[in-house]
């Protein structure tokens, strides 16, 4: 008995143990689909994790240290800045990875086309900004998050800082499950931008119900 193939369509291949990169056009093995929600539930457990224990502690209103700053609310005011600035670096070298920034359009034959034009990659300082600039970033919050969680609490007083904890809480569990999903063999397409994007939209979250809220309610200086 033979298959026929339906016109217009791959056929399905598989991969050899220890090969990467070989197309396929089936659906994901079992195996690449664990991976796949492992990799998100382990985001979730971050989230889970960091909100219980915020939740759960005791505030105990100290500040261990300011970083220089004038106090604590100056120092989370202004890492969180900072760290959206790297964040929007993030979205720029992002969409130059991906082609859809700067870069020359060529055709298959290695020639200017008018159609079926892509991208030339992008260089390699580029791959190393973007890595650089996102490891930046989550390192900027962490004396802010820690501080927050230790110092603060989950607070829940008002929308605004309860859309704050929240979004704290759900920051780094989008940056852990990105962290993993890079590593998978061979993620869906949208996995990674889904996740860089929600990442960047935390920072933005972050700032303008923290930075932004204290640079217009009289914050000045540092």
């Amino acid at each position: 008995m033979t298959t026929r193939r339906a016109p217009g369509r791959a056929a399905a291949t598989t991969d050899a143990p220890g090969r990467r990169g070989v197309a396929t056009t089936g659906a994901p093995s079992r195996g690449a689909t664990r991976a796949l929600l492992g990799t998100l539930v382990a985001g979730a457990a971050v989230s889970s994790a960091l909100g219980l224990y915020a939740r759960l502690h005791v505030p105990t209103g100290r500040t261990l240290t300011t970083l220089g700053f004038t106090d604590l609310v100056h120092m989370k005011a202004w890492l969180t800045t900072a760290a959206l600035v790297l964040a929007a670096g993030q979205v720029l070298s992002a969409l130059r990875l991906y082609g859809r920034l700067g870069g020359r359009q060529r055709g298959s034959s290695g020639q200017r086309a008018s159609s079926g034009q892509r991208a030339e990659p992008a260089p390699v300082w580029v791959h190393r900004l973007h890595r650089s600039g996102g490891a930046l970033a989550v390192l900027l919050t962490l004396p802010v998050a820690f501080q927050c969680a230790w110092s603060l609490g989950f607070g829940t007083y008002s929308a605004r800082v309860l859309v704050h904890s929240v979004l704290g809480c759900l920051l780094y569990g989008v940056f852990v499950a990105k962290m993993l999903a890079l590593r998978l063999r061979r993620p869906p397409g949208w996995l990674i931008p889904w996740l860089g994007g929600s990442l960047v939209l935390a920072f933005v979250g972050l700032w303008l119900t923290s930075s932004l809220w204290f640079f217009t309610h009289g914050g000045r200086g540092y």
